[in-house]
């Protein structure tokens, strides 16, 4: 029988002295030592050779038998359990780690357009003042502030009428199309009409949903009323405000129309209203659900762009006639929506901080996007052409013939810039990238995008 004396044994680690007992007893155990059936030492004897109490003696054989290196027999004592030929691998190391180093990002990133010291102050009211709250589980709809926060602010920023019982917060698109998806099927909605071009991920998550998308036409008023479905309840998803990927609004004879057909057709508008205040010239355009007397619109909005990525806030709006269906169904699911994230975003809109940081990024994104516009007509003669839609976060740029898109955005990731393929084509069947400008510091983005085209 191998030794368990105390010799081996630091009292200085941080670890219970029981678990370098049951390590010593395991690799015992698995480097053959101790062999398969073997009869261990009695709890008293064990703590004697060790050095050790009866009670970490008893700890040790309690881990070792609950993870099934040993059993005991009544009145008998302990015993090697017998294990798998694999469990004796000779070849089986422990992974050894050392000091993690967090690594720089590959992107560009601007630093100076956030307000994370007020930010920082919100967190740490909510650690010191609000810690409370932290030790129960959050509201499944959201947490009640933020909730009277969000509807507050759309209110005043977007013409948008609910009470905070009409908003319901997530983690992020993904988690409230969940939510919405499932709210739809219990209406028996199963055809959704979607822009063409249009957002790729909600058309991908509808349709993993299992609905049935129809391709609707975009143009430079918006969808095309005419293309939607009648004499059958559906959806439509839209983004009258700031169509993605062209920019387009709907005109507010559009918007009424639109709001008629969904009230006609006993059908909904799913309004994305993203970015949308994020607008540089004149005011923002109001929301459609402002204009919305039948209850016939979804809101949705989202933080991400207008706060930083790493916090997945986003919120949808629901009809008044929805929430009886969103409380059929919300139960079911947790709230996943970091509840320190989305109390010190109630603070930081309480206190104005929000809107002082979205008048701040309108004149900051606003020289981005003129510095990119100026700088893609001087440097990129040739192969790509800007199409300014004065607003948003990101610029289309209209591919010239011969271009090899692929490299082109293959280079902008290399100099730390997101372009990616748009599903557009225009008029004459041009082909379009859409560039990403709110990060890059502005200063910087005349170089790289001269460096971008000249390969």
């Amino acid at each position: 029988m191998i030794s368990l004396y105390s010799t081996d044994f630091d009292r200085s680690l941080k670890a219970p002295l029981y678990t370098q007992l049951y390590e010593k007893i395991r690799s015992g155990i698995l480097g053959g030592s101790l062999q398969r059936g073997e009869r261990l030492p009695s709890l008293r004897a064990l703590a004697q050779q060790s050095g050790l109490s009866v009670t970490s003696a008893q700890l040790a054989y309690d881990q070792l038998q609950t993870e099934g290196y040993i059993y005991s027999r009544p009145q008998s004592g302990y015993y090697v359990a017998e294990l798998p030929q694999a469990a004796f691998d000779p070849q089986k190391t422990e992974r050894e780690f050392v000091q993690y180093t967090a690594e720089k990002t590959a992107w560009r990133v601007d630093l100076e357009a956030f307000d994370f010291r007020g930010w920082k102050r919100c967190v740490d009211r909510v650690y010191g003042d609000y810690r409370h709250l932290l030790l129960t589980e959050g509201d499944l709809q959201g947490e009640a502030a933020l909730r009277f926060e969000i509807a507050k602010y759309v209110q005043e920023a977007r013409g948008v009428q609910a009470s905070p019982e009409q908003v319901v917060i997530g983690a992020g698109t993904q988690q409230l199309t969940g939510h919405l998806a499932r709210m739809l099927r219990r209406q028996s909605l199963n055809l959704i009409s979607v822009e063409d071009p249009g957002y790729l991920p909600i058309r991908r998550m509808l349709k993993d949903e299992g609905f049935t998308l129809a391709k609707i036409p975009v143009t430079q008023e918006g969808i095309d009323l005419e293309r939607l479905p009648v004499n059958v309840p559906s959806a439509v998803y839209v983004s009258p405000a700031n169509q993605f990927p062209t920019g387009a609004v709907m005109p507010i004879s559009n918007r009424y129309k639109l709001l008629q057909w969904a009230e006609e057709n006993h059908s909904l508008i799913i309004e994305d209203d993203y970015n949308s205040e994020l607008r540089y010239f004149g005011r923002p355009i109001p929301a459609l659900q402002g204009l919305d007397a039948a209850g016939c619109v979804i809101y949705m909005g989202s933080f991400t762009s207008t706060l930083f990525p790493a916090v997945r806030i986003s919120y949808m709006i629901l009809p008044e006639t929805m929430m009886p269906v969103f409380s059929e169904t919300k139960d079911a699911y947790l709230q996943t929506c970091s509840r320190t994230d989305q109390l010190a975003l109630a603070l930081f809109m309480e206190d104005g901080s929000y809107h002082k940081h979205i008048r701040r990024i309108r004149t900051l994104y606003a020289k981005k996007l003129q510095q990119t516009v100026q700088a893609f007509q001087r440097y990129g003669k040739g192969q790509v052409t800007p199409q300014d839609t004065r607003s948003g976060i990101s610029l289309l740029l209209m591919e010239e013939e011969g271009l090899d898109e692929m490299a082109f955005c293959r280079r902008g990731e290399a100099l730390g810039a997101r372009i990616i393929p748009a599903e557009y084509q225009g008029a004459h069947h041009e082909k379009h990238l859409i560039f990403y400008y709110n990060r890059i510091p502005v200063d910087e983005i005349p170089e790289l995008v001269r460096q971008l085209c000249r390969g």
